[in-house]
Formats: C-alpha cells, structure tokens, sequence
C-alpha cells in the first residue's frame, strides 16, 4: 500500500511539474500549495459520499466473528478472490426514501437483507428486484428520515484516464477509499454476465467491494464495482452507470427487466467470412437466420444480412449488438443498417419483448460424399430424431476426420439449408449446386444445429 501511495505521488509531482516541486522544498515555489489543493479535493469528495455507501448482510446471518465479509465474488475466465466465507457485500444509496444499488450476486436468493449506514444504523432491507443477465439487485430500506444518496452520473461521458474513486467494505474494513483511474471502456467478454459493457479502473477493488460505486470527482457515481482479476494489479471492472440507471428504472416500477428482442441468430464474422461476403474485418455482425414473425422477419431482414449499426451506434460483435437491442424498452422503434450484397440498407424494426444432445442416425445405404460429409433427405424419422421443424435441406450423416467439413465444425445431424447463398431444398439441389462449383471454389454453408443456424466458409485441403 505504501508503494502505491509513493507511485501517486511521484506521478502527481510529474503532472504538476517537477521544478516546482523542487522550488517548493526551497520555498520558492508553489507545488507543495498545488498537491495540497489536489489532496483536498479527494478529501473533500470522500467525506461527502461515504456516507451513501452502505454494506450488505444476509438477514439470517450474524457477522463472521472476524469481522470479515461473507461475500462469494465472482470469478474470471483468469482466476478468483480469495476464499471467504459466503455472504455479504456492499451497495449505495440512490434516492433518500432508501433505493439502494448493488450486485444481483451480493444479495443472492435472499428475500430479505441488513443493512448497515455509515452511523451504524441496522435497517431490514427488501429486494425490489434483480436482474443476472446484468448482475444488478434494487433493494429498498425504510427509515424514518430521509437518507444521504448520490446522484447516478453519465458514463457516456467517461474517458479513459480520467480519475475516480472506489468505496466499499473490503474485507470488513467499513467505507474504505481507493483511488486510481479509468483504464479502459467498453469491456466484454469478462464472463461475468450476459450483457457486459464494463470500466476498467485500477482503483483496488476487493472482496466485499462488489455493489459498491465507483465515483467520478463531482461525486457522482459512473459505475458498481463488481469483480477484479485476482492474479493481476489494478484490473477492476464496474458496471456502467448508464445501464445501472436503465435497469434499476424498470426494476422499481415493475420488479424486473423487460428487454427488446429483434428474432436474429448471430455470429462473429471470421476474416474468411467478412472476405466472402464483402466488409472489412470487425465490420458488423452476421445474421445466420430470422425467425419468422419476429420482427427482424417483419422487417425484411435476410438470413446473410450484415447488421453495421444500431440507432448509429457502431456494431462489431454479437456481444455489442445482444446488449444494444436489450436496452430498448419492447414497443421501441429502432434504425438498423445492414450491408446486403454489398449495399447498405436501413431498417426500420418495432422490437418485440425478449423471449427467454442430437440421437445417432444411422447412416444411408447410398451416401453422397462432399467435402468430407455425407448427406440425405429428410425424412420423418430424421426429423423426429433430430428435432427438425422443415422438410427442406439435406442433413448431414457422416463428418470424416481430417477433412475441411471437420475442421470447420460440422457434426453428424446439422441442417444444410443453402450452399453459397442458394436455398437447398432436397439433395438433389444439393448435388446441382455442388457440380456447378469448381473444386477449387470455397462453399459457403448455412446450416442450422438444434434448431439454431450458422455459417461456415468450407475451403479444399491445402487452400
């Protein structure tokens, strides 16, 4: 700790100048004056929002005797906190009639939880609601007077570097202050929820930080501590405040989270795909089916559509569109821009409300071989083994090993449903497609798994 207190400081005598650091020991100068300033300031801020922070216990459990917190964090892909025993965690309160923030994995299945205020006041908290899909819990306490709250910044704003401060109740150590900076935007792929648009900071987040706030310097929160990566120093990820203050809005009026849905299966697009179908690599996202009477379906979206923007916002993964789409209220209208043979195209698409291993078949008495598969007409015996809801396309029966089929991931029962962006109706369109096709050309397949489509870009061996 005192390492990381010096490192500060050194870096704040850069930022201010280093001679008038200097002059400052000599009494020539202003640093000393400056660094007090910029001390005061943090000061200052943490007196003011410290009180807002509260911490979390289950209501049946008493406190661990070691006055260390019961919270079982959540884990990375890369590691985990250090064991403590389960339950408990931080929050902040958002509204002086007693809504309080926090992590969905702090207050658990509890119905009921305590909670402790900075003056040590013990209040039963109730859970409005919670939504995993973000890791957000709205818990509601009913005091007497009105309560110290915080007002949700505008994380939109938030730029990398900027300066922030964490509190929380790591390890049991009541409203403990950290300081660092944002060390990075727009964090996906952590494995932490669905939806996953975090901060990075490294101001040290702990065990029993999670559902804490994350502060900018006006004091306002921009993000909900959550989890760290235990092996390295100073990687924190926090919750953005503009999706906190989105869900925590629907889970006070209505208790739970109503998210839109447009009725696509999706899929990265590798750099062979993006080549095959005529974008840059990281340029949208591919749309491998539309389900029909989804309002994708409605609006003309096409199986092999690539989806550019959502409402101008850049799309490059399918993590980045799943959790645009989720944050429109269903009944929300929306401009989607697809590239479709190489033209772009809006789309104009009313959101609906989000909707919440295969058996053996045996194999053809005269299989036809391509590409290292085997195929054949559906038949009703294969549809019912394989739960195939159409009689068009030709299943695939038989992968060999080592073949451009297996290599790409294809597997004894998925659907081919076109060949190079023609529909496939029966093999015998199967076998017309591939003889027109040079041994040397790639195929481009969609085919569909449990019912879920996709793409795969076959090449010949040795291509």
């Amino acid at each position: 700790m005192a390492r990381r207190t010096t490192a500060w400081i050194v870096i704040l005598a850069c930022i201010i100048g280093l001679p008038s650091f200097v002059n400052a020991k000599e009494g020539r100068g202003n640093g000393i004056a400056s660094l007090e300033e910029w001390q005061n300031t943090i000061i200052d801020l943490a007196e003011r929002v410290k009180p807002s922070v509260v911490n979390i216990f289950p209501a049946s459990e008493k406190p661990h005797p070691t006055g260390r917190p019961n919270e079982t964090p959540h884990e990375t892909p890369r590691g985990k906190f250090p064991e403590v025993p389960p339950g408990s965690g931080s929050g902040v309160i958002i509204d002086k009639s007693g809504y309080i923030v926090t992590n969905n994995h702090v207050v658990g299945d509890a119905e009921e939880i305590e909670v402790r205020l900075s003056d040590k006041k013990k209040y039963k908290g109730k859970i409005v609601g919670r939504d995993s899909d973000t890791d957000l819990a709205l818990v509601k306490i009913e005091a007497t007077e009105d309560l110290p709250s915080v007002l949700i910044g505008d994380s939109s704003k938030v730029k990398v570097g900027q300066w922030v401060i964490a509190v929380g109740n790591p390890f049991g150590l009541d409203r403990t202050v950290t300081l660092g900076v944002i060390s990075g935007l727009g964090r996906e792929n952590v494995n932490l929820s669905r939806y996953e648009d975090f901060i990075q900071t490294d101001a040290s987040i702990n065990p029993g930080n999670s559902g804490g706030p994350l502060f900018n310097l006006r004091g306002e929160v921009i993000g909900i501590n959550t989890a760290i990566i235990n092996f390295a120093q100073g990687i924190g990820f926090a919750i953005p405040s503009n999706m906190v203050q989105a869900v925590t809005t629907q889970l006070k009026i209505k208790g739970k989270v109503s998210r839109g849905w447009l009725g696509v299966g999706i899929q990265l697009l590798t750099p062979e795909l993006a080549l095959k179908f005529g974008v840059n690599e990281g340029e949208g996202v591919l749309i491998n089916e539309v389900f029909e009477g989804d309002p994708a379906h409605k609006a003309g979206m096409l199986p092999g559509d690539i989806i550019l923007k959502v409402d101008d916002k850049r799309v490059d993964t399918p993590n980045t569109l799943a959790r645009l789409i989720a944050g429109f209220v269903p009944g929300n209208r929306t401009n989607i821009e697809v590239m479709r043979e190489g033209k772009k195209k809006i789309l104009v698409i009313e959101l609906a409300e989000k909707r919440d291993a295969a058996a053996p078949v045996s194999l053809p008495k005269r299989p036809e071989n391509y590409w290292g598969f085997n195929i054949q007409d559906i038949t009703p015996e294969i549809a019912e083994r394989f739960k195939i809801k159409t009689d068009k396309g030709v299943i695939i029966t038989q992968v060999e090993n080592g073949s451009p089929a297996e290599s790409e991931g294809l597997k004894e029962g998925d659907l081919i449903k076109e060949i190079n962006k023609v529909e496939i109706n029966d093999s015998e369109d199967f076998k017309n497609i591939i003889e027109k096709a040079s041994k040397t050309d790639t195929l481009l397949l969609r085919a569909s798994r449990d019912n879920r489509a996709f793409y795969v870009l076959l090449k010949p061996k040795g291509k």
